[in-house]
């Protein structure tokens, strides 16, 4: 049997753990405080090749469902909110540029080890993704469209050089993942485990050039609603000089600096009592690209419109399924143009994302002007595709897309 001083070791940092083929890992060895890991799970360590390879043993996760569902973590689940909680368990694994990603392997949740030349440090070369797993009342985990990212991972990852994982491995990992951190999804009604994939640039590099080293690792963490104002409508303010991409540039993948690029606008747009900012394009600044983390819609009459996929604006995955669900509700959604007139003019808006899922836009600022939507709260257009589409999440509606992925 392992030592448990040298197996933790080991688990904060894979360099460190060896060949113990067939180990099982006793729950008594992941005590931390009030976090521990229960008996109805294991982990079985395989063996490792030397990690001069950049090759990561393969932990295999099995859960035992027949022994039950886990006890639930200790916080307080009522108000939980959207920020970052440390879980059980994340997933690593490494390879060379040039070469494929083998398995990699579940290890405790800690910080990790970078150099200062790193290329995810020095040149931005780094990736992430999102999704959510949900709690069923039969105690059932459910993930939604997790292909989806991995497709999204990789085509990421072609344009930023960097070698992906791919879709099987990419789902296979976040499975495991989040069945070694079940006991932090929150019960049914009360949130998500949010799913943080990254994919950078790990090894050192000085001149700018693609790093000779790459690591994919993926976190949870339990979270709430997005916006504090939960699925009553949130105010936005247009912003008119900042962009938050350009055609040619990045903005159609999920790269890191996508997102460093709207911190300046968002924080002062939030300093004025706005709960974000609606980007318009580059070039005529009358187009509407999207707001700082998610996509946005415009509802008019039957239709319901939303900026078209033209390389500066992230193909959401919630978007898409969106698009998807209102067509099968009788509406008519397009994917097209759509100009600040419109916007201004519109009988509902509303933003879509992983983290937001759908909520409802009260009043839009531009230029000075307030435009109001509604004076009953959500719309009846948005409301009706939220539930539609979080009732299919969470397991309380038939799946008759086929985009739902049970995990028990």
């Amino acid at each position: 049997m392992v030592g448990g001083g040298a197996l933790l070791a080991g688990l904060q940092n894979p360099n460190l753990i060896q060949a113990h083929s067939k180990t099982l890992l006793p729950p008594s060895l992941f005590t931390d405080n009030k976090l521990s890991f229960f008996s109805s799970q294991s982990l079985k360590v395989q063996k490792q090749s030397h990690f001069a390879s950049l090759k990561t043993c393969a932990v295999e996760f099995t859960s035992a469902v027949s022994n039950g569902p886990s006890p639930l973590a200790d916080i307080d689940w009522d108000n939980l909110g959207f920020g970052f909680l440390p879980t059980d368990f994340m997933y690593m694994m490494k390879c060379a540029q040039g070469e494929t990603f083998c398995d990699g392997e579940l290890q405790r949740f800690g910080n990790i080890e970078l150099s200062p030349s790193a290329g995810i440090l020095n040149y931005g070369q780094g990736l992430f993704e999102g999704l959510k797993a949900y709690k069923t009342e039969d105690g059932n985990v459910l993930l939604f469209r997790p292909e989806e990212n991995g497709e999204r991972l990789s085509l990421g990852a072609e344009r930023m050089c960097m070698p992906s994982p791919s879709v099987e491995q990419f789902v296979k990992a976040v499975k495991e993942t989040v069945l070694a951190n079940e006991r932090w999804i929150p019960p049914p009604g009360k949130g998500s485990l949010y799913i943080r994939p990254l994919l950078m640039g790990s090894g050192s590099v000085l001149g700018l050039a693609p790093a000779p080293e790459y690591t994919f690792m993926i976190y949870v963490s339990p979270v709430g609603n997005y916006f504090k104002e939960g699925l009553s409508p949130i105010n936005l303010i247009v912003e008119t000089e900042m962009h938050r991409a350009t055609p040619g540039g990045t903005g159609g993948v999920k790269t890191i600096g996508n997102y460093a690029a709207v911190l300046k606008a968002q924080s002062a747009a939030k300093a004025k009592g706005y709960s974000d900012v609606l980007y318009l394009d580059s070039i005529e600044k009358k187009y509407l690209e999207e707001v700082s983390s998610c996509n946005v819609f415009v509802v008019k009459g039957n239709v319901i419109s939303t900026p078209a996929i033209k390389g500066t604006i992230l193909p959401g995955i919630t978007r898409k399924s969106i698009i998807d669900v209102a067509r099968s509700l009788g509406f008519q959604a397009e994917e097209r143009k759509v100009t600040v007139d419109e916007l201004l003019d519109a009988d509902e808006v509303f933003v879509t994302g992983t983290a937001v899922v759908v909520s409802p836009v009260g009043s839009i600022t531009y230029f000075g002007k307030r435009v109001s939507y509604g004076s009953s709260g959500v719309g009846v257009v948005t409301q009706q595709l939220y539930s539609a589409l979080t009732r299919l999440q969470m397991g309380l509606e038939e799946d008759n897309m086929n985009w739902i992925v049970k995990l028990k």
